[in-house]
């Protein structure tokens, strides 16, 4: 016995994730339908040794389907979420458009899983953003220890978290650099990318701060602990898949970062790598493909009293957005569904 379940956005990078993990983690599909655009209709994907063709997300009748993978922006997610959650199928939604509704639960497995017992009010669960996701697996297991008061995070993020056109541009301008025929345009993003930093991820706020930054504060509030003060710069990187993250942590007591390591090493879905030797860390390119949330360079801060330095690196596409989407469903199916 196993779950119906609907793959919404089948065709990018995000959905082919998600069908990738439901196959590694052999999650109990009963069914599986892959949508996506009409002017994709067809396209073949793969599940596990299955190819599967892409049917039409606006005709398709979500009756009888028990929960539907949504990774299609916001306003595909406003049509159709709505029409999805209507005919009884749990949505859990990969797009921003819920994450800040209250009557919709915003859930990092790891961190929250009784969350998804508020999915019945919407009949819609929210994946957090990708930034926040890996943030947040670490945080938990330290603020349960001794209290988070004030969160300081520099964020260092790949170009597929603009998706498939941010991979494309940051390929295509590298090639034109060594090419001096070619010229190094700017599309996607709103500078050049190849061999640069660029410290603006989404739309800029009254306050001066991103709209990626913002999203950071609101969701680790929502997830973890509304008193929880966080500041955020956000900056996308030269890197195709993983991103990273520089974390200073001021605690209400002090916590001794050989206890901070322990404690890491213990928590759901975390994975220390902490030499203090040259390699002795992870980078974004060892993430790649993994399930973990990386956690290296623990050490104290000095300037502060109660204060933790850490670096967290994880694949994007994989926790930030396709594996805590099916670890939503699994905890889903077995707290409330019971199926599998």
């Amino acid at each position: 016995m196993g779950y119906n379940i609907v793959v919404v956005g089948a065709t990018g990078n995000v959905g082919r994730e998600m069908l990738n993990i439901l196959a590694e983690r052999q999650f109990p599909v009963a069914k599986i339908a892959v949508l996506a655009s009409r002017r994709s209709l067809g396209t073949e994907v793969s599940f596990g040794d299955d190819t599967l063709k892409t049917k039409d997300l606006d005709t398709f009748d979500f009756s009888g389907w028990d929960m539907a993978l949504f990774a299609i922006g916001s306003d595909a997610t406003k049509k159709y979420a709505p029409k999805a959650a209507a005919a009884g199928c749990v949505v859990i939604d990969n797009s921003s458009l819920y994450r800040y509704d209250p009557d919709v639960p915003l859930v990092v497995p790891e961190v929250n899983a009784d969350a998804v017992l508020g999915y019945a009010k919407k009949n819609i669960i929210a994946n957090p953003n990708c930034s926040t996701a890996q943030m947040v697996v670490a945080l938990k297991p330290l603020h349960d220890r001794a209290k988070i008061k004030r969160v300081v995070v520099s964020t260092y993020q790949s170009v597929s978290g603009a998706g498939k056109s941010g991979m494309d541009e940051l390929w295509d301008q590298t090639k034109a650099i060594y090419n001096p025929t070619s010229e190094v345009s700017a599309t996607t993003f709103q500078k050049q990318i190849a061999f640069n930093v660029i410290p603006h991820i989404d739309v800029f706020m009254e306050d001066g701060s991103t709209k990626e930054e913002w999203k950071m504060v609101a969701e680790t509030k929502k997830i973890v602990d509304t008193s929880i003060k966080v500041t955020a710069t956000c900056v996308r990187v030269p890197v195709f898949v993983g991103h990273s993250e520089a974390i200073n942590i001021e605690f209400e007591e002090f916590l001794d970062e050989d206890e901070a390591r322990d404690i890491l090493r213990e928590a759901p879905g975390i994975m220390v790598i902490d030499k203090r030797e040259s390699g002795g860390y992870v980078t974004p390119i060892e993430a790649v493909g993994d399930f973990a949330t990386f956690i290296s360079r623990i050490r104290q801060d000095s300037t502060i009293d109660n204060g933790l330095n850490l670096w967290c690196v994880s694949d994007n596409l994989r926790k930030g957005a396709a594996l805590n989407a099916v670890q939503i469903a699994e905890t889903l199916g077995q707290k409330v569904l019971k199926k599998g």
